[in-house]
Parts: C-alpha cells; structure tokens; sequence
C-alpha cells in the first residue's frame, strides 16, 4: 500500500492483478471448480442447492430470459424480499448482459412508477406481497392496462416501456407470467446461444443499476458493471478468507450492494455458500440459521447486530462456527463492535465502509488488525483504490485533518443512470468520486468517519459533529441506540436533538440524560431536545434516516 508522507492519500495494495472477465464467467469457472459444494440455502423455501444444481437453474432462466426477448443492455428489474428467485435472477440477467434493476421491497406506487420509468425497464419480475405491501394490486394500480393484456405485451399509459411482468408465487394474475412456469420454456440450440452472447459481453459493460437510498430529492440511479462489482466481491471474500465449504449467512437485502455484491457475489467468487435465513432481517430466525447451518461468516449493519446482541443474551444459540463477517452501513459504536467480537464469537469480523457508487466497498479492516482499529476506524483503502481527504477547497488534507472522503479506481460507477448533471456533481474531472461524508486519516492510512456534510450541526458559530456525541451516548449502559442530529433555531441557528432507545428494562427521561452529560461534553453539545422511541425511521438496509426525524422534530414545532 501507499501512503503519501504527510499527506490524507493512501492507495491500496496492488498486489494481484484486477479480475477481467465477466460475471458469467465466473459463474462457470466456479461451478467447475466446485460442482459438488453448497452454493446456496434459503432457510423459508427449505432449499439447498449445490453449485451444479444452482448453475442449471442459472441457465435455464438465461434461456427462458432470451424466449421472452430480453436482449443485452435491456433493463430488467426486481421487486422482492430475499428469496432464492432474486438470486437466480441476479446471476441469469448477468449471463445474458441485461441490466439487473435492484427496486427497493419498501417502495409504494409513486417510488416504482418513478424507478421503472427513470431506467426504462421492459422487465419486472416481482413478488406478489411483503410485509404490508401488495405488489400485484400496486402493479395493476399503475398500470390497469394488465388486466386485459396477453403476458407479456402490457402497453401501459403510465409504465410506457414495461411490456412484461413475471410473478414471484403459486397464484396466476392477469397479464403475468408465473416464475416457475418460465423456468421451464425451452428453445433450440441453448447451449449454443449462451455461448454466443457470453462471447458477445465485455467486463466494463453496465451490468446492474443500484438506486441510491438519498437524503433529499429522488433515488438516483447508480449504474455497475461486472468490472466493478465482481472484483469488489473478491475485495470482500478475499478479506473475509471466505473458501470453499463455509457459508455466508446473508440477513442483509439482496436489492442492496451490501447483500448482493459483499454476500451472494462474494461466494459466488468464492466457493462459498450463501446462506437466506428470511425474506427479512429478524434476529431469532437469523440466530437460529446460524446455529444451526453452522454458519462461518454472518453480515449485518449496526442496528441489527444490536438486536442480535439482545436476542443472543435471552435465547439459546451455538454461535460457537462464527469467526467472520462485515459490519457496514452505517458507523459502528465501538461497545456494539466489541460485543459482536466477544459475545457472538465473531474475533474476525471487519469493518467496512462505502458507497452504493463504489460498488459498494472502498475501505476495510483486516482481520490482522487490533481490535482497536476495528473498533475506532473503518480501515485502508481497499486493493486497487484510491482514497484521500480533502479539504473545502478541493486539496488534499494533512494526515489527521478533518474533511470529505473521496474515492477513485475500478470501483467508482459509471454514472447516474440518465442524469449528467448529478454524475458530474458525484464525480470529478479528475474520476474521483465525492462521498459527502467527513473522515480522517491517520499516518497509517487509516480512515475514521466523523459525519455527513451536511449532518454537520453549526450552533452559534461552534461546528457540532453529531457521530461523536452519539459514541459518547452509548457508554451509558441504559442506552441500546441513539441518533443526534440538528434542527433550527431562531437564537443560535441550529442546536442538537437526541433520538434514544433504551435497553430492556431500562428507564430514563430527558432530564437525567442532560444530567449524564453535563460536566463530561461541552455545553453547546449537550442535546436540547430528547426523544425517547422504541425504533428509527430507517431504510431497509438498516440506515436511520435523519432527515425524517428532523422533520418529525420540526413538525412539532
């Protein structure tokens, strides 16, 4: 690795050559490799597929794809919780070059008529219902034109490029075709056009279009090729030590990076099993598949490891296989992190840290790094990248100066999806990719995340960053979780509002909080207003949405 002598600027080892090849071949290179390994367990639909078994499933949706008239560069997306068809789904769009549209499971009609347009899908493959979701009645909400339509040519007034809609399930809806009853279309010579369009796809073609969660305005839509996210998932597997044999236990969505790329892609590149406890993360029905898959690695972003942590010291669990996994989306409070390591066995569980729009990994700890590292940073830059710290002004920052992290390499997406004006606003002149959040190096190169931009909380003229109260919050052994963040005020401008969860059992109010922090923060920084909820408002990766508790906070005036 390199890191400039003075400098915020480190790239990573380069060491083994990038991976140049496509998806699909790897897919091949490791089912011949390990035909007979598991590849793939999804606990709910009671399946376990070896490599072999999971590569035919794998071809014959590629073939039935192409009956259908999917061709390279078309846009094929999916709207479903974690189940073995996304992962087949995500693997035969790969070998036939279409372009995997990951649709968020939470989004209702406004989200998906906006997704489906932005990217102008002619494909959807969707479940029928999740949670509170009834996909079927919002897909014929948007588009009534089904109800008439043969499968397959839906000509829709508000989805004008959607021509075709397969359903997830055992029900037949009109103008849908059925999941299963596709897998078993058939053509001439299949064998023969797999081979044709593999040869015809090239590594840097776009291969995936990941909508951004966002803060503000609608989702953008980040677009991947299988140079960026297959050698990020052999970043990860490699980091893990991720072989053959060991299985991946995969809690975390599959329409995320997280989920997608640093789990199903990463034992895919691996040899490794992945490993569905659930269409949704819930942390006894995670816990158990663990204990009883005897699972090796297990992902997860901080707020499901904490209820894992509550639901591990009240039930009986043999996490005793654990050893490693990734700890990414959002920061890591340093107590959660040494409880993970010490309570659940995971001694080699690392840090990550990234960006949809780095594929999604660009810094990572290694499992040779102290504890303290993996409890205080989020790593080095990755193999292959480049990372830096610069300062308002767009130069590169003093090792231990505060300032906006930025990434460059094969990593870095192409682009927004139809959007210039964002991709030039995301990426420079010069292929580095702006992060909008705030870091710090170390001489060793080392990255510790301190906040977003525009989390950044100015009260009176004092720079308030709301990472390192929270951290100082979570000493106190009441506290389970908290968020802080600003909202306006007339006097001072802005002043610091609190979000807590407490543990089981545990009671405080607002003015003992005050109390704990009065005489150990600085004044300014000591929350004016305090909640104290049972859950955040979160994305379904698990990232609390700050912007929606500001308002809430605003809206009560």
């Amino acid at each position: 690795m390199t890191l400039t002598n003075g400098l915020s600027y480190m790239k990573g080892a380069i060491d083994e050559p990038l991976l140049e090849e496509t998806i699909g071949t790897r897919i091949t290179h490791t089912v011949a490799a390990f035909p007979d390994e598991l590849a793939l367990v999804v606990e709910h639909q009671s399946i376990r597929w070896t490599y072999s078994e999971f590569k035919k499933k794998i071809d014959q949706l590629s073939i039935s794809l192409l009956e259908l008239g999917v061709k390279k560069g078309d846009r094929v997306g999916i709207w479903a919780p974690n189940c073995a068809e996304w992962s087949i789904v995500q693997f035969a769009t790969a070998q036939i070059g279409a372009i995997l549209v990951c649709i968020n499971p939470a989004y209702r009609t406004y989200e998906l008529e906006f997704a489906l347009n932005k990217v102008e899908c002619s494909m959807l493959i969707a479940a029928e219902n999740f949670k509170t979701s009834d996909y079927i009645a919002m897909l014929n909400e948007l588009a009534p034109e089904l109800k008439n339509a043969p499968p397959g040519q839906l000509k829709s007034e508000k989805l004008p490029h959607l021509h075709t809609v397969i359903s997830i399930g055992e029900n037949h809806h009109n103008g849908m075709y059925r999941f299963d009853e596709i897998m078993k279309l058939s053509c001439k010579n299949s064998d023969a056009r797999l081979d044709e369009i593999s040869a015809s796809l090239k590594p840097k073609d776009a291969i995936n279009i990941q909508f951004t969660s966002g803060t503000t305005g609608m989702p953008k839509g980040a677009t991947l090729s299988h140079h960026n996210i297959l050698n990020n998932a052999r970043t990860v597997s490699d980091s893990m030590g991720l072989a053959p044999g060991e299985k991946l236990c995969i809690p975390v969505p599959l329409y995320h990076c997280f989920g997608m790329v640093a789990g199903s892609l990463a034992c895919m590149s691996s040899g490794a099993a992945a490993v569905y406890p659930a269409l949704a993360f819930d942390p006894i029905s995670t816990l158990a598949v663990v204990s009883k898959e005897k699972c090796t690695a297990l992902h997860g972003v901080p707020t499901m490891f904490i209820g894992m942590l509550a639901e591990a010291a009240n039930g009986d669990y043999d996490l005793s296989s654990l050893r490693t996994g990734i700890m990414a989306g959002a920061p890591c409070p340093e107590e959660i992190m040494k409880r993970v390591m010490s309570q659940m066995n995971m001694t080699q569980i690392l840090i990550a840290y990234g960006q949809t729009e780095t594929s999604p990994i660009n810094h990572i700890t290694s499992v040779d790094d102290t504890v303290e590292i993996r409890v205080s940073t989020v790593g080095k830059a990755c193999a292959h990248v480049e990372n830096k710290i610069i300062g308002p002004d767009g130069k590169t920052l003093p090792v231990g100066e505060q300032g906006e992290v930025c990434s460059r390499g094969y990593l870095v997406m192409a682009g927004y999806w139809n959007d210039e004006q964002q991709t030039r606003d995301t990426i420079d002149d010069d292929g580095w990719l702006h992060s909008g959040d705030l870091g710090i190096m170390d001489g060793n190169g080392y990255v510790k995340i301190t906040g977003r931009i525009k989390d950044m909380i100015i009260r009176g003229g004092e720079n308030i960053y709301p990472r390192e109260i929270e951290e100082f919050l979570f000493q106190h052994s009441a506290i389970k979780d908290a968020q802080v963040f600003g909202i306006p005020d007339e006097k001072f401008g802005e002043i610091v509002c609190a979000w807590i969860i407490l543990n089981d059992n545990e009671t405080m109010n607002e003015d003992s909080l005050k109390a704990y922090c009065r005489d150990k923060i600085t004044h300014y920084k000591i929350p004016k207003h305090v909640r104290f909820v049972d859950e955040f408002p979160s994305t379904v990766t698990g990232k609390p949405q700050k912007f929606v508790m500001r308002d809430m906070m605003q809206a009560e005036g």
